[in-house]
């Protein structure tokens, strides 16, 4: 009699689960290739997701909207996805990161202060560009191109809303070093896209 009662739970959350399949697999999606900027990546988290959900549909008690539950695991599995990809390729800065520092030194003169250059216009409609897809293209391509602790730190700032001391702890750096980091990976990106974009 158990068992009868367990494959009908099994069914039900089977059934369940499919119909968020069909009613949020496009939200997910979108969200996901929005912090990944990758379909591929997207497609597996989403995926991840719903095998998640369906492992664990009993701890899903209906105190929040199917929706939101479902945000929630596919939002941890983003993070995963992140601090993963950094321990694979986790270290501090190397001749690559060097290289990096060549890419912006055209920013500061020999004094190591910033030099005075006219704004590129590209930069007063930045809100279009974002929903321009060749541009957002372009973008990843220059995000691709900045050194691996750069990538993850730009990434958990802005895409995974991480904390600057958990980005610190994942990669085993001080806050200073963090901060000149940003600071140098926005100067990569925008030297970039300038050449690239423009």
């Amino acid at each position: 009699m158990e068992y009868i009662f367990m494959d009908a739970i099994k069914v039900d959350s089977k059934l369940t689960v499919e119909n968020w399949v069909n009613e949020y697999n496009d939200a997910l999606f979108s969200w996901a290739f929005y912090k990944t900027s990758s379909r591929e990546t997207a497609e597996d988290l989403v995926q991840d997701t719903f095998l998640a959900a369906y492992h664990k549909f009993d701890s899903f008690k209906g105190d929040s909207l199917p929706k939101t539950w479902l945000f929630s695991i596919l939002n941890n599995k983003i993070i995963d996805y992140y601090r993963l990809s950094t321990k694979t390729t986790k270290r501090t800065i190397s001749m690559s990161e060097d290289k990096g520092y060549e890419v912006t030194d055209g920013f500061f003169d020999e004094t190591e202060n910033w030099k005075v250059r006219a704004i590129n216009p590209m930069w007063n409609q930045d809100e279009e560009l974002l929903d321009n897809p060749d541009f957002n293209n372009v973008l990843k391509n220059c995000m691709g191109d900045l050194p691996e602790n750069w990538h993850f730190a730009i990434t958990s700032k802005y895409l995974t809303d991480k904390k600057a001391d958990e980005i610190c702890q994942d990669l085993n750096i001080t806050v200073s070093n963090y901060w000149q980091i940003i600071h140098r990976a926005k100067l990569a990106l925008k030297k970039c896209l300038e050449i690239k974009w423009v």
